[in-house]
């Protein structure tokens, strides 16, 4: 007889980390976050020497983009995947399997100076390979057709990430490379995508339940699909022609459309609870970013401080938006923000700023950096007891 979902969880006698896709991947992509910060800053200042092939920088940059990015994700997708496909999740054993995929690819990377050319990519890869495989399977079986449009955006997020090893192995400066603005393009849309599903969808709810007269306009409308192809467009000569002045402004326009769509949701009624506000704020990044981003192309200025606006501020707000709400909502607990979640938050966006601004003044970058650990260590120490018992009601 064909078991529910909950009924496979229930039936899962092992840890209660490997009960749901959320769980290991959620904890330990915070933990790794924290753990490529500690190792990178004396990197940088020279004090310690990395046994990786990637110089400083383009560890930084893969570790975060693809290693905590993709474990997130995970997280997310073999989470969210069951309910959009009504089929089991994936739990136990071949659940601990990937994200040992994933811990090899974190080390493989690490230790690259220490094995044969190609060797850390080819294990790296291994782990969205498959987990692309698994999602499309899912979606297949399920016949969930709508949800390939996410499938295609993570097959090319993979594809950026092997780019972005080519260039390593090729002596490119991967940081500055074709994958890393394609890896980002890919980062930016999924969070157009998903977040344009789910913002409004959450902001609904709440709305509802506290009884206030105020909705958010529906997803995925038609002006909601005209914003996404334009960022298509928009990103694609960003990742083709990055200096270009008519890239520039291709993203100052996607910026201003994103801005309108954002409005739309009626996220200024939602103060009175963070967990609903802040998915507000996190997509605020979008286009502030490309706005920032586009100005600076067209009037030829640096571009790292904007594109920090897409790294540190959409992906790293977002998820950890993201990741508190699905933590508390799938093991049993009170949809409501407690003054450790505020304070990650908060943490977060102080960080963002301070990176922002250490373009003007460089000692922000330590004050930026500090923030960042706070945040990401905070949701480790304030969630991780959560992630790692059973869920109410559930015995180990």
């Amino acid at each position: 007889m064909a078991q529910t979902s909950a009924e496979q969880m229930r039936a899962w006698t092992g840890p209660a980390l490997f009960s749901f896709g959320f769980r290991p991947f959620f904890l330990f992509g915070a933990v790794w976050v924290v753990l490529a910060m500690l190792l990178w800053l004396p990197a940088m200042t020279g004090a310690l020497t990395l046994p990786t092939r990637l110089d400083p920088v383009s560890w930084h940059a893969h570790e975060f983009l693809f290693g905590y990015l993709g474990a997130i994700l995970a997280g997310f997708l073999l989470t969210a995947v069951p309910n959009w496909t009504g089929r089991l999740p994936m739990v136990g054993w071949r659940l601990a399997a990937l994200f040992t995929l994933w811990v090899l690819g974190r080390l493989a990377i690490l230790g690259s100076a220490n094995l044969p050319a190609g060797t850390a990519p080819a294990i790296d890869l291994a782990f969205p390979v498959v987990l692309g495989a698994l999602i499309l399977r899912e979606i297949v079986a399920g016949k969930n057709w709508r949800n390939l449009i996410v499938f295609a955006l993570l097959a090319v997020f993979t594809l950026s990430n092997a780019v972005f090893h080519y260039e390593a192995l090729s002596g490119s400066y991967a940081a500055q490379g074709y994958g890393l603005r394609l890896g980002l393009a890919m980062a930016v849309m999924m969070i157009a995508v998903i977040g344009g599903r789910i913002i409004p969808s959450f902001t609904r709810n709440w709305l509802a339940r506290t009884e206030r007269s105020a909705r958010p306009a529906p997803p995925m409308q038609r002006f909601d699909k005209i914003v996404l192809l334009a960022s298509l467009g928009a990103l694609g000569l960003w990742v083709a022609y990055p200096d270009s002045i008519q890239t520039g402004m291709a993203l100052v326009v996607m910026g201003a459309l994103h801005l309108a769509r954002l409005t739309r949701w009626q996220g200024h009624h939602t103060l009175a609870e963070a967990l609903v506000w802040v998915l507000h704020v996190s997509y605020a990044f979008l286009p502030i970013g490309a706005l920032a981003l586009g100005t600076a192309i067209v009037l030829g200025h640096p571009t790292a401080a904007a594109q920090h606006l897409w790294m540190s501020g959409a992906i790293g707000a977002m998820t950890l938006a993201v990741m508190t709400r699905a933590t508390l909502g799938h093991t049993g607990q009170d949809l409501v923000a407690g003054r450790a979640t505020l304070a990650i938050y908060l943490c977060l966006f102080g960080s963002v700023a301070a990176r922002f601004g250490a373009s003007v003044l460089v000692e922000l970058s330590y004050v930026s950096g500090l923030l960042w650990l706070i945040a990401f260590a905070g949701f480790a120490v304030a969630y991780g007891p959560i992630l790692v018992r059973p869920k109410p009601g559930k015995t180990a």
